[in-house]
Formats: structure tokens, C-alpha cells, sequence
């Protein structure tokens, strides 16, 4: 099977690259082992929300100077801010609904009530522009019986430390509750498609006007729009109350509509998603990619005249450890790591961790390298990257949709 590119890896930075290709004319295929990491988002996508000392970054564009020579961003160099614009304008054409701008941080709620600096949040997920910021001075905290996955004493003590006086309620319909026959059932996305009944989102909205009657604001859970964020903001319309989403622990609704958006958005666009398959090898002839062949496909392999590997990091396979390495497993790349592995981790979990910046190496283009020379055709985008420490700078999605658009850029010329 020959297409003009391949892309490895159906995550965000996968489908985000392959879309703008896709729109370019190009025939794309991408190659997707399972589910993405956007199944455990929590309601928004960072561009860089922390510095090394853990103080907040209020305007990211001004603060991707004092990042490391190997981040990706240092990479991008000052096309950094034409991406963040791009991303902002190209979310919406693919149906993905977003709030917020890359000149300035907002902040939006995490599942224990907290606030954080953030770039772009699903348009139905509550936000605030400061800490100060309160729900409101009465806030009803709403939640089902039986579901674990949204902490309301968690949410509720948050809450009061900013000032707000806390309630709790429980949402007890027996279109839910058929959920908790089984404790596997009752999570976020069950719950979604209970909502997707025309009945029984008509019996919540009566319940909340019931119970909301004398409250600034209900907190709900974010469990609506399972397939149209439309769902939402219908609840927001007629609920007299003012109504605050908040995530949950995964799965993610919001996360899952996203992959499933940009999936349906690509294929309409003509491009191939083959689901529940994976690149095991690769033959590579003087740094250039020949073929690739799949754990299904066995020795019938996928030809492309580019490869963007879009694999993610050590939770989704794209890197792999062993006892004193790290290396790529599918072409056996160029990968950062460091020798002494005693160094690869702090003792101290919540402590910024060396091993998060591990990852395969490229050129100033995202071009692998092989040995130090960069490969003719196989391109790298996202959290397989090295040089990144995503979950202490809070950049995952930046990378993974600034790298992906920046490499699809590269291909175009």
C-alpha cells in the first residue's frame, strides 16, 4: 500500500499533522496502535504553564526564550507564535471548540476544584481569569450516586478556599444508576451516553432547576456531549442557575469526543485511519525510509514518499527502557537519554523527573537522525521528542500540535 505520507500514531499530534496535510492534497494514512493519550485530558491543552521553579507563566510566547536549546519550542524558534495562532484557527475548522489565546495563560479547574494556567479549554469546561475568581458566593456542588471518578469533597474544600460556600447534592436518576450494576460502568463516558436520551437530559435539566433554585452556580460533573459539545450548552440554557463543568479523572469525555472528532474529520477529508494496528519494522536504506510493515499486515508493507513518527512516549511504546538504555523501538533512531541510570529519576515523585525529557532526537527541521545525520524522510512531532518536561512545564499539547503542524509544513515544501 503506497501513500504519500504515513504518520505512526493517531494521538493529537498524529491526526493534527495528518489533517493539515490531508487539506494540502496529500494522501495520508495514519497508523494507530490504540487509543490516544487525549482519552485521559482533562479539559484543555497547555502551551507552557510553568516555569522550572513551579511559578505560573502568565504570557507563554515571552517565556519559550528561557527553555533548553533541545526543546522542541527553542526548535520552532519564531514560527513558535504563527503555530500557537495557526492551532487556535485550525481547532475550530475541525470541530474542536476552544477558549483562549497563546498571548496570555488563563485558568481552568482540574478534577479536584484547583485552578492552573492553561492555553486552550474545551468551550463548555469552567475557566477563570484568576485565582481570585470565584464561582460565586452560594455554589451547589452536584454530582451521581456512586460516581468515584468526580471527588466532590475534594472539589468542595477548593471551592471554599476561594471564598465560595459549598453544597453538596446527588443526582440520584434511575437512568444512571442502571450504570452501577457494575463498578466498571459507572465512568465519565457511560455516563455520557445516559445523556445522549433526549428523556433523560430533559429529566436532569428539571432536576437541576429543582435543586439550584437559591444557588449562584451548580457544579457538575463533565459527563455531557459524548458526541456534540451542543449538549453542554444546552444544559447551560436552560438550567436558571449558572451551570460550571468541571473534568473529571479519565476517561475524559471532552477527550474522547476530540479523538473521535478528528478521526471523522480526516477520514471525510479522504485520508485512511487504520485503528488497532502497529509498526514492528521498518527498511531503511542510507538514513532514508523504504517501507514499513505492521504487526497485522505482516510482510505486505506501507510505502510512503514521508513517515512522521507521532508514537508519544514511554506510556504509549513510542520509547522503550531497558536496564541501562532507552531506545525507539520501530527504526531505531537517534534517542537522548542519560548513561547513568541513577539519573533517569528523582526519589521524590513530585519532584521534576529527568527521564520526561528522554526522546528521539532530530535537526532543526523535526528530520530523525541516525547516527547524528538526519534522516531523508522521517520526520518526528510531538511527546517522542526530546528535551520537554511535560508535566512540569504543563506543554504537552503545545508540543504535540505546534511540532505536528510545523513538521506537516516541512513536508508541504
Amino acid at each position: 500500500m503506497k501513500f504519500d505520507t504515513i504518520i505512526i500514531g493517531g494521538g493529537l499530534s498524529g491526526l493534527s499533522c495528518a489533517l493539515r496535510l490531508q487539506a494540502a492534497g496529500r494522501q495520508c494514512a495514519v497508523i494507530s496502535a490504540g487509543q490516544s493519550s487525549l482519552h485521559f485530558s482533562s479539559g484543555s491543552f497547555d502551551l507552557l504553564g510553568l516555569r522550572a521553579d513551579k511559578s505560573e507563566v502568565e504570557h507563554p510566547l515571552d517565556e519559550v526564550k528561557h527553555l533548553g536549546e533541545m526543546h522542541p519550542y527553542h526548535k520552532l524558534g519564531d514560527s513558535l507564535s504563527h503555530y500557537a495562532a495557526l492551532a487556535e484557527s485550525l481547532l475550530p475548522q475541525w470541530g474542536i471548540r476552544v477558549k483562549g489565546t497563546s498571548s496570555q495563560n488563563h485558568y481552568r479547574y482540574t478534577p479536584m476544584g484547583t485552578l492552573r494556567p492553561t492555553w486552550l479549554t474545551f468551550s463548555e469546561m469552567a475557566t477563570a481569569e484568576s485565582k481570585t475568581r470565584k464561582l460565586g458566593d452560594k455554589v451547589l456542588v452536584a454530582n451521581f450516586p456512586g460516581f468515584l471518578d468526580f471527588n466532590t469533597s475534594f472539589v468542595i474544600e477548593a471551592l471554599r478556599k476561594q471564598g465560595s460556600q459549598c453544597e453538596v447534592t446527588l443526582l440520584d436518576m434511575e437512568s444512571v444508576n442502571r450504570l452501577r450494576v457494575s463498578s466498571t460502568e459507572m465512568r465519565a463516558s457511560n455516563i455520557a451516553k445516559v445523556f445522549e436520551s433526549p428523556e433523560a437530559l430533559r429529566e436532569l435539566i428539571e432536576r437541576l432547576n429543582h435543586v439550584a433554585a437559591g444557588y449562584d452556580c451548580v457544579v457538575l460533573p463533565a459527563v455531557f456531549g459524548f458526541s456534540d459539545a451542543d449538549l453542554a450548552a444546552q444544559i447551560e440554557k436552560e438550567v436558571h442557575t449558572k451551570v460550571a463543568f468541571m473534568p473529571t479523572m479519565p476517561p475524559s469525555v471532552a477527550g474522547i469526543r476530540t479523538q473521535k472528532q478528528l478521526r471523522t474529520q480526516f477520514e471525510r477529508m479522504g485520508g485512511t485511519f487504520i485503528l488497532g494496528d502497529e509498526v514492528v519494522k521498518a527498511d531503511i536504506e542510507n538514513g532514508k525510509v523504504k517501507k514499513i510493515y505492521t504487526q497485522n499486515h505482516g510482510d505486505m508493507g506501507f510505502t510512503a514518499e514521508n513517515y512522521v513518527l507521532a508514537t508519544g512516549h514511554f506510556m504509549s511504546g513510542g520509547l522503550v527502557a531497558g536496564t541501562q538504555s532507552v531506545c525507539e523501538p520501530i527504526f531505531g533512531s537517534d534517542v537522548y537519554y542519560l548513561g547513568n541510570r541513577d539519573e533517569w529519576f528523582d526519589k521524590d515523585f513530585f519532584r521534576s523527573q529527568n527521564y520526561s525529557t528522554f526522546g528521539v532526537q532530530t535537526d532543526s527541521h523535526f528530520k530523525v537522525l541516525f547516527g547524528g545525520q538526519p534522516s531523508a524522510n522521517l520526520y518526528a512531532a510531538g511527546s517522542v521528542l526530546c528535551g520537554a518536561d511535560a508535566m512540569h512545564e504543563l506543554c504537552a499539547a503545545g508540543v504535540s500540535l505546534l511540532t505536528a503542524l510545523s513538521v506537516a509544513d516541512e513536508i508541504l515544501k
